[in-house]
């Protein structure tokens, strides 16, 4: 239950510059730890939309969250932290959203101060709960967890609604009552990236969103400037999901085509082959598996009682 919590402890404390794309299913998991990378992030927003087929409105519930990451934990061997909302509630529901993802095999979670139910942290209309409470809900967490490796990830919303002297004093207060990493969403620039790293004074995470393509509510800061600037982790919540539907979306197009003309295609350039399906998703090891367990001894004779 806690060997991935140690493996992220372990990276957060070699001082390493940590990349953790966002993921959402099996495929996508298993992408992210064959393509190299060392860990891994659940996307709320992606679940929720992925899952449930609705926007990332504080719809999906604890118990559904918990057991798609459990999943998705379970797929790979990189330690895996997930999204994990406000905590559902207050400090009390705080304390068993934490035991429940650390029994999931999840390696930390993001709590957030936005008022429940949340939204999207680049949607307006957002709110955050008192700094007390949400001090509260992080000394709940501390206590909930198990195994003190498991890494509490203090998320503040307050920059659009506090401006960034209100994050950095949350920032502050968040990391001084226990908070392993703090995560300030939705920056809007390098001197708010530099001001979160210098307040927070333990390690600090960005989210960088699509990663390799601009969006209008952040700046798209490459890396090595965000190493200079001192953050520690950049997430990359929303990169898997829109390559996903951009291949998805370029793919039915081309089939409609297909349809209405009736000429055949082939673009394997477009498609993963059927062998790249089956290796990312270990078939050779579960058929290695059938060759020692389905193979039975000829039957003797003898009934289930030796007689």
């Amino acid at each position: 239950m806690t060997e991935n919590a140690r493996k992220f402890r372990a990276l957060l404390n070699s001082g390493e510059f940590i990349v953790s794309p966002g993921v959402y299913d099996g495929y996508s998991v298993r992408l992210v730890e064959a393509a190299g990378f060392k860990t891994a992030c659940t996307s709320g927003a992606a679940i929720s939309n992925s899952l449930l087929g609705v926007p990332d409105a504080g719809v999906m519930g604890l118990t559904e969250n918990v057991n798609h990451c459990r999943h998705i934990a379970r797929s790979v061997s990189i330690p895996v932290t997930a999204d994990a909302d406000t905590g559902y509630g207050n400090p009390m529901n705080v304390h068993y959203t934490v035991q429940m993802f650390e029994e999931a095999g999840i390696a930390g979670v993001n709590l957030e101060d936005q008022v429940s139910p949340k939204r999207c942290g680049h949607m307006p209309g957002k709110e955050v709960v008192s700094c007390a409470e949400m001090l509260k809900k992080i000394e709940a967490a501390c206590m909930a967890r198990r195994d003190d490796a498991f890494v509490i990830i203090a998320r503040t919303d307050a920059i659009a609604l506090e401006g960034i002297e209100g994050a950095c004093r949350r920032a502050r207060a968040y990391a001084e009552a226990g908070a392993d990493m703090i995560f300030a969403d939705a920056v809007r620039s390098e001197a708010d990236v530099a001001a979160i790293v210098e307040a927070a004074r333990v390690p600090v995470t960005v989210n960088m969103g699509f990663g390799i393509r601009s969006r209008p509510t952040t700046p798209l800061i490459p890396i090595p400037r965000l190493k200079a600037l001192g953050v520690r982790r950049v997430s990359l919540p929303r990169m898997l999901p829109a390559a996903a539907i951009h291949g998805m979306k370029h793919a039915l197009q081309l089939m409609q085509a297909v349809v209405q003309t009736g000429e055949p295609i082939d673009r394997p350039d477009l498609l993963a082959s059927i062998e790249d399906i089956m290796e990312l998703m270990g078939y050779a090891e579960m058929r290695q598996r059938e060759a020692r367990l389905m193979r039975f001894a000829p039957d003797d004779g003898a009934d289930a009682g030796g007689h």
